[in-house]
């Protein structure tokens, strides 16, 4: 690890019952935000003295950040964060492709207006933080914003499997777009899908998701010098709670700077 002190600044002290859920708390969002890069090795006892603990809690976080693809475990050399690639970003990408529209359908079908409530706040606080330019506020905004939907599936599973595939793809968000503020289209995606789902419309809410990653996963591939990985689907124009609300459709072709 090039240099320990930098994760100083992201020593948490609260909120964590454990050793080990504090030292799985601070690396984890060290790798996720990129401040421990793709490739960067993890000595243990190198970290446990930046996090002023023993190694015991240092060993466990890093199983844990295996076991859900953000850290490598090689034998005799030590872990060190996983390294980023297009094969990979295919695999995370197809994934969520296949669990999170699917998850937003079912959103749609049983929001209850309390839900549609929360996920309101949640996306107020994404904009907030979004116009901050703070990264780290910015990741946890996105994140319960997105979660506050897909939690409306009110399913046991869905969120358990979408969560890593989630972590990893924050990561190449984080790598390869740069923070800006075309803040307008970025709230108007989200509002569609959000609108969707209060408004029952299960179809339309996992067609606008759909777009909303692949227009991501391409633009991340297009900045690690590949072609486009996803098509769009054709937006489904009967969306009436979005029309009234002002809440044009999204063209299939158009290509946002900025998704999430």
């Amino acid at each position: 690890m090039a240099d320990a002190r930098k994760l100083t600044a992201l020593r948490l002290t609260g909120g964590h019952r454990t050793l080990a859920e504090r030292s799985f708390a601070t690396l984890h969002e060290a790798i996720v935000t990129g401040l421990l890069a793709p490739g960067e090795r993890l000595p243990i006892e190198e970290l446990a003295e930046v996090l002023e603990m023993s190694p015991m809690p240092i060993r466990e976080a890093l199983r844990q950040l295996d076991s859900v693809g953000l850290v490598e475990n090689i034998p005799h050399r030590g872990a060190r964060v996983t390294e980023l690639s297009i094969d990979d970003l295919q695999e995370v990408y197809d994934a969520r492709l296949a669990l999170e529209p699917l998850t937003v359908r079912h959103a749609a079908e049983r929001f209850t207006a309390e839900e549609a409530t929360a996920a309101r706040a949640r996306l107020e606080e994404h904009v907030k933080a979004y116009r901050s330019r703070d990264l780290r506020l910015i990741w946890s905004t996105h994140t319960a914003f997105h979660f506050a939907l897909y939690e409306g599936a009110h399913s046991r599973w869905m969120t358990r499997l979408i969560k890593p595939l989630w972590e990893t793809s924050e990561r190449y968000r984080f790598a390869m777009l740069p923070v800006r503020m075309n803040l307008d289209q970025r709230r108007l995606e989200h509002e569609r899908i959000l609108e969707a789902c209060a408004g029952h419309e299960p179809e339309f809410a996992a067609t606008e998701l759909h777009n909303h990653l692949a227009r991501t996963a391409n633009l991340i591939a297009n900045a690690m010098g590949a072609p486009d990985l996803f098509e769009l689907l054709d937006t489904v124009a009967s969306f009436a709670p979005a029309l009234a609300a002002g809440i044009p459709p999204t063209a299939s072709s158009e290509r946002v700077v900025d998704a999430p």
